[in-house]
């Protein structure tokens, strides 16, 4: 008798939180550090973390589609093998053009497997949908909230090359476990046509709330992938060593474990816009506190209530984004809501560099708590409007 082989959930959960631990581990906090220690300038360290969200614009639509047709074992194994492979390359890293390069190579592994994963979720469990991706979320999100503590007592105690071995560990772990799983797509599928292709794409893009939903989350992305990239190098500023960095990052990080189940039930429970909204304004004054906080304890206490606003907000968007699907559309729906997020996260970065070198971190946190308010805004007339 064959041994009963683990449930899809289980088995995506276990890859998520290995594949975002190897990923997280890339970046937080060691990219920015990495990128300053290369000589690069702010502006050029907006570019650098950028470099990663540019293969989401260009793959996620195209990934979410082909899994709608081809299933989703193979593009997440596609997926895997490039967080195998990837943290090798950082160690031939000598200049910043090499990081991004790097960088941008790397990207394509999150833009496929976060479309693709959340798709498969959302199209097998539909009576508690909000609640299993937040769950799946928080799992892959374990994962990032140990990269931080992980990756700054590396820097501290070895070198910026000890932590992409930890990498490639991790990926590698990520890649044997997505082995044991089974393609759950009938079969056989029709053969993916361009004109089918093409329209399921408008279908999506004319939905005018699927879009709405997709700017919150790339304002949300936006805020947080800054955050992510400036936050260091702000505490860093103030003489912060890089394991108080980590745990800077990290308590955020294990904010949005706690928080993002907790928040699914709720959003299951009292409406998807309703959780969205204070999320967002939560965010916001966290954001802009940012720059009067005088040193390590006060940065972590507003980290992590950024950490719960992020929690809130991205607990219900790939939900609701999967209720307002028709015709059984998830792998396209959830392909265009991450390739907007990723126009959002491919911003954040960039604009906040150049913020930082012409007007200081000040006006840079503000502008950010400013994008969270206007989404906020946007959503309460959607909301008025209904």
């Amino acid at each position: 008798m064959k041994p009963a082989r683990p449930s899809f959930f289980v088995l995506i959960s276990l890859i998520g939180g290995l594949a975002i631990l190897s990923s997280t581990l890339s970046k937080t906090p060691v990219l920015p550090l990495f990128a300053h220690a290369l000589h690069a300038t702010p502006a050029e360290i907006g570019w650098i973390v950028m470099a990663s969200t540019i293969p989401g614009i260009l793959i996620s639509y195209p990934a979410g589609a082909l899994s709608d047709h081809l299933g989703s074992r193979r593009l997440l194994l596609a997926s895997l093998l490039v967080f195998a492979t990837a943290p090798f390359l950082y160690l031939l890293v000598g200049t910043a053009a090499q990081l991004m390069a790097v960088r941008f190579y790397h990207g394509f592994a999150t833009a496929i497997f976060g479309t693709v994963a959340n798709a498969a979720i959302a199209e097998r469990y539909t009576t508690d949908r909000a609640a299993r991706l937040s769950t799946y979320s928080s799992v892959t999100i374990v994962g990032r909230s140990i990269a931080p503590f992980l990756g700054g007592s590396l820097i501290s105690l070895a070198s910026f090359h000890a932590v992409y071995l930890a990498c490639a560990v991790s990926g590698v772990l990520a890649l044997g476990v997505g082995l044991l799983l089974a393609d759950h797509t009938p079969q056989p599928k029709k053969k993916l046509e361009l004109p089918h292709f093409w329209a399921s794409l408008a279908t999506v893009l004319r939905d005018r709330r699927i879009m709405l939903v997709s700017l919150t989350e790339a304002a949300q992305y936006l805020v947080f992938g800054a955050v992510e990239a400036f936050l260091a190098l702000y505490a860093s500023s103030l003489g912060i060593p890089a394991w108080e960095i980590g745990v800077i990052l990290g308590v955020q990080l294990v904010s949005i474990v706690f928080a993002k189940p907790l928040m699914g039930k709720v959003s299951d429970r009292v409406g998807r816009r309703r959780v969205i909204l204070p999320g967002l304004l939560v965010g916001a004054a966290s954001v802009v506190l940012l720059p009067v906080a005088p040193g390590f304890l006060t940065l972590s206490l507003l980290s992590l209530a950024f950490g719960v606003g992020f929690a809130t907000v991205t607990s219900s968007t790939s939900a609701l984004v999967a209720d307002l699907t028709r015709d059984g559309r998830y792998g396209s729906s959830m392909g265009v809501l991450r390739t907007v997020m990723d126009v959002g996260q491919s911003i954040g970065p960039v604009l906040t560099g150049w913020m930082v070198g012409v007007a200081g971190y000040g006006s840079a946190f503000a502008l950010l708590a400013g994008i969270l308010v206007c989404a906020a805004l946007m959503l309460g007339l959607l909301l008025r409007d209904a």
